[in-house]
């Protein structure tokens, strides 16, 4: 027997919701999720704040190898990581560049708004041909979005490209995520982001190579809201 869409209830979509949320609720989950990450930090440290982004690096792509690939731009490793988590407490917007990533954010332990940049900007993008990404991220900071957000790139070099620009104009978000992907540009999208995040004094955390996605963004914004739970609970001190 098939069900027709057309007679969902509003009671459903909650429970859709609530079901398609991000993460472990059951017995079984928390326990496929548990041995995972302790299998991770049997091959990752676990002394620093950093190394839960490492952690969470390796859980995301399945490779131990990815934890050497990533990069954190501040006065420390461990900065990006308190500023994310500190503006995740102060409920600052989470900007994803398109859906996919903006999907992979998790519901739980945060109340921080979260929105796609993807689906703005559509007339500056027909007028420049620059990518709809790019001129997405170019409206919202038009309109200050981007200004104390956690600001997620996890599939568009030109994206990244077109936050950093913003950057060198004088936006500053307050931690930039970003792992776009890709064989043309997303090496170097992260290079120029991390170069201007470096010279604007914007906490970023980014990798280094071609691989990258919208997965690893979202898991490694998850970590920064995990980070954020704990020091809320006092298990951590940021």
């Amino acid at each position: 027997m098939t069900t027709n869409p057309d007679d969902a209830t509003a009671e459903d979509g909650a429970d859709f919701d609530e079901y398609a949320d991000l993460g472990a609720t059951t017995e079984n989950a928390m326990d496929i999720a548990e041995t995972s990450m302790d299998r991770v930090r049997e091959l990752v440290p676990d002394e620093t704040l950093a190394d839960r982004i490492r952690q969470k690096s390796v859980h995301a792509t399945g490779d131990p190898e990815f934890q050497h690939l990533v990069r954190f731009t501040g006065v420390d490793d461990d900065e990006p990581v308190r500023a994310g988590a500190r503006a995740v407490l102060d409920t600052a917007p989470v900007v994803t560049d398109i859906t996919m990533v903006k999907a992979g954010i998790t519901g739980r332990g945060h109340d921080c708004p979260v929105r796609k940049a993807i689906g703005n900007g559509a007339d500056l993008a027909a007028e420049t041909g620059m990518t709809r990404t790019a001129a997405s991220v170019l409206e919202l900071d038009r309109k200050g979005v981007y200004d104390g957000s956690i600001a997620v790139v996890g599939n568009a070099p030109t994206a990244a490209l077109a936050l950093a620009d913003c950057i060198e104009d004088g936006t500053r978000p307050a931690v930039v995520v970003a792992t776009p992907v890709g064989f043309v540009k997303a090496a170097e999208s992260r290079t120029r982001l991390r170069e201007v995040a470096a010279d604007h004094g914007v906490p970023a955390i980014t990798n280094v190579g071609r691989r990258g996605g919208s997965g690893l963004a979202a898991g490694l914004t998850n970590e920064l809201i995990h980070v954020a739970s704990d020091a809320r609970e006092g298990a951590v001190d940021l």
